[in-house]
């Protein structure tokens, strides 16, 4: 039996840390991981709060890496003992939205999750997993194309965030906008995606890029990582017309997951500029904008799930970013803690306190 973070039922601001729980054996083109890093993501509190789906008891946490422990007969990619990072997208490669080349907007195994249990309690009851995941625990089963092999000198924590916070927020910049050098950027929320998007930005040669985040203490953060410049929301009009005239961003980058941001990030952006949907925003959280506007402002909003990304592409393309120096993948972890923890850093997440806490497993 292993340890795994369970919630019971949305809108329980505790978790159920449990040491009774079994990660399901692997059918034929499943593997089983035995978790070494899971980071703690936005998306977490999302289902928690019931923003994001999911069939309870489940156990959390969709952004995590370790070792392969067992595989199915048909599965020949990986075997036990290969270092993997966790893709809680996997595509499934005969769907349409695989077959043209969309293999992030892939729903066949994440739709299967909901009513395939991924885990047993200690009373023999059924457990589910956050996007057919589940990394909050020591062990899970995932579908074989839900593990991308990294090399072993890739650390586990830095490992579990090119699972979702860099993929969700790099690949928002080179796969969805693909910003141009010397473009203008301003990206709205600066927490532990929104940095991803602004070294994205830096990576991509950007001149100018703009953080905008309501909590000042993000600033210099923000800074650290690639941002031009730093503005509140009440400050907005003032960077607008000085970084660019008044005509607005080329790219605008929403990473927070509300209306109010989207429209915020819309205001910001040039006519004929590109508004970038990061954040997971709630099915009732409605952005009107005017029809007149959105032809003759000749605007561009495109969403962007998961960056854009293919893991089995883009996660190479990362960690040699990361071995050039180029992305800083230490500096987003701010607090490393244990398993016994995660009540806590959930709270943290909820008060804004953090930009991105990782689990350490022994």
């Amino acid at each position: 039996m292993a340890r795994a973070a369970v919630l019971h039922a949305v809108g329980d601001t505790e978790l159920d840390l449990r040491d009774d729980v079994t990660a399901v054996s692997p059918g034929p083109d499943q593997v089983k991981v035995r978790l070494k890093a899971t980071g703690v993501c936005h998306s977490d509190l999302s289902t928690m709060t019931g923003v994001l789906p999911a069939t309870p008891p489940v156990v959390l946490g969709h952004e995590g890496a370790g070792i392969v422990a067992e595989v199915g007969a048909h599965v020949t990619h990986v075997r036990p003992g290969d270092h993997v990072v966790v893709n809680w997208t996997p595509d499934c490669g005969a769907c349409p939205d695989c077959l043209r080349g969309q293999p992030n907007l892939c729903m066949t195994f994440i739709a299967q999750s909901f009513g395939d249990p991924r885990f047993r309690l200690g009373d023999g009851g059924p457990a589910y997993g956050m996007a057919g995941c589940g990394t909050w625990a020591e062990e899970m089963t995932v579908p074989r194309q839900g593990v991308i092999k990294i090399a072993e000198d890739v650390p586990f924590e830095y490992a579990a965030l090119l699972g979702c916070g860099i993929p969700t927020g790099l690949g928002a910049v080179i796969n969805t906008a693909r910003v141009r050098p010397g473009s203008a950027v301003a990206v709205v929320g600066a927490g532990g995606v929104g940095l991803a998007v602004i070294q994205g930005a830096r990576i991509a040669g950007a001149s100018t890029i703009l953080a905008v985040d309501p909590n000042e203490a993000k600033h210099p953060v923000a800074k650290r990582f690639g941002a031009t410049h730093v503005a509140t929301l009440d400050g907005l009009e003032e960077a607008k017309n000085l970084l660019t005239g008044g005509a607005g961003f080329d790219y605008t980058f929403e990473v927070v997951g509300k209306s109010a941001a989207i429209s915020t990030a819309w205001n910001l952006t040039r006519r004929g500029g590109d508004v970038i949907v990061v954040g997971a925003g709630a099915a009732d959280d409605t952005v009107e904008l005017s029809a007149f506007a959105l032809l003759f402002d000749g605007k561009n909003i495109k969403a962007s799930l998961y960056g854009g990304c293919d893991l089995k592409r883009d996660v190479p393309l990362f960690v040699d970013l990361w071995r050039a120096g180029r992305l800083d993948i230490d500096g987003l972890i701010s607090r490393r803690i244990r398993f016994e923890d995660l009540n806590d850093a959930v709270r943290a997440l909820r008060e804004g306190e953090a930009i991105r806490q990782v689990v350490l497993f022994d």
